[in-house]
């Protein structure tokens, strides 16, 4: 039958798309672009701070999304308890710095050093606790009703959130290893700082890395197969099992690393952090369409850009500010679910 179709659609040619079709593709996409606009021509040097601190805030939300969105496209399932895994990211940096005694005063070479190695470390206990929880709390529920993973999920969130209350009760700084508010240089007038550029020089190479991984790689085929149908995988030899249990991995590495960069980015750290965080980085995977990891990065990136305009007090002389972000955040999000319900860029997920 899907040849068929294939050699009457190429002897007919391809069908006109519908209006409503192209309206439905291409309406949100624009009005965001001419709401950012209509800043700029209101502000145009604090849109353009904006922005920048927008894209920079926005590739950690693009870091944990790419996790919820990968768990998802594999198992359907959304893994409440990822916004926790990057919060212990966090809470794994700022402590090993501690053990090892690197602060402002260490040498700049062994500092370097330090961030290299505890990134890679708190991405392998990310991913390593990830990994523990698919294997502890989910498989075994893999063929129970949905309701019971996702209540599931649910309670692994709280027992993270509860052991990082243990590890850290009170809000603790992080070590300011990078200088995270000197300027390196300006542009147009609008200073590009330390945390801006140490968040995009870490994130992009890691974006770059798993999207390669998963679309060129021998392991990204099982895993784009497992999502497609699990079942006809296993036929063609695939471990299933192995296959779900990378994915949660690549989604736990990322979370860590992400964890870092928050930790220096923002210089504080807190046990309830990952609540927030893998709130907005679920919305940003729902926004770009869930299952779709370019839609998750471009999610991410708008949603951070919304925030920092929304922070910023003044949006078209209305007297907007952080009170008032998640309703801007969440209002934007519901026009997207309203009028194009797979998201931005289209689900990418097992067909029924």
């Amino acid at each position: 039958m899907e040849a068929a179709s294939i050699t009457e659609t190429a002897s007919a040619g391809p069908p006109a798309r519908k209006l409503s079709d192209v309206v439905n593709a291409y309406a949100l996409p624009l009005l965001l672009v001419v709401a950012l606009a209509a800043q700029f021509v209101h502000s145009p040097h604090d849109t353009l701070d904006d922005v920048k601190t927008g894209l920079s805030n926005g590739t950690i939300w693009a870091l944990i999304a790419l996790g919820y969105t990968l768990v998802y496209g594999i198992v359907e399932l959304i893994n409440f308890a990822h916004g926790e895994v990057f919060m212990i990211g966090s809470f794994v940096s700022v402590s090993l710095w501690a053990t090892f005694g690197v602060d402002e005063q260490t040498a700049k070479p062994l500092m370097v050093l330090s961030i290299v190695v505890v990134l890679a470390l708190a991405m392998f206990a990310s991913g390593t606790l990830n990994v523990l929880i698919e294997r502890v709390a989910y498989r075994p529920l893999r063929n129970a009703p949905k309701l019971a993973p996702l209540i599931t999920a649910i309670g692994m969130s709280f027992i993270l959130q509860n052991v990082g209350l243990l590890w850290r009760p009170t809000p603790d700084s992080a070590p300011d290893l990078i200088g995270s508010q000197k300027n390196y240089f300006t542009v147009f007038n609008v200073g590009i700082e330390h945390s801006d550029v140490f968040a995009v020089i870490v994130t992009a190479p890691l974006l770059i890395a798993l999207l390669w991984f998963v679309g060129s790689t021998r392991y990204g085929k099982a895993m784009r197969a497992t999502a497609q149908d699990p079942d006809a995988a296993r036929l063609m030899g695939i471990d299933v099992d192995r296959t779900i249990q990378l994915t949660f991995l690549l989604g736990g590495l990322m979370a860590g690393a992400a964890g870092l960069i928050y930790a220096l980015y923002n210089g504080t750290i807190r046990f309830n952090q990952g609540f927030t965080a893998g709130l907005i980085a679920f919305t940003a995977a729902v926004m770009g369409g869930i299952g779709n990891l370019k839609g998750a990065v471009v999610g991410g990136l708008i949603i951070g850009v919304i925030q920092a305009v929304s922070d910023s007090g003044d949006y078209l002389g209305l007297p907007l500010g952080p009170q008032w972000t998640p309703a801007v955040v969440f209002g934007v999000l519901i026009l997207v679910m309203v009028f194009r319900p797979q998201g931005l860029f289209g689900e990418e997920t097992r067909e029924g």
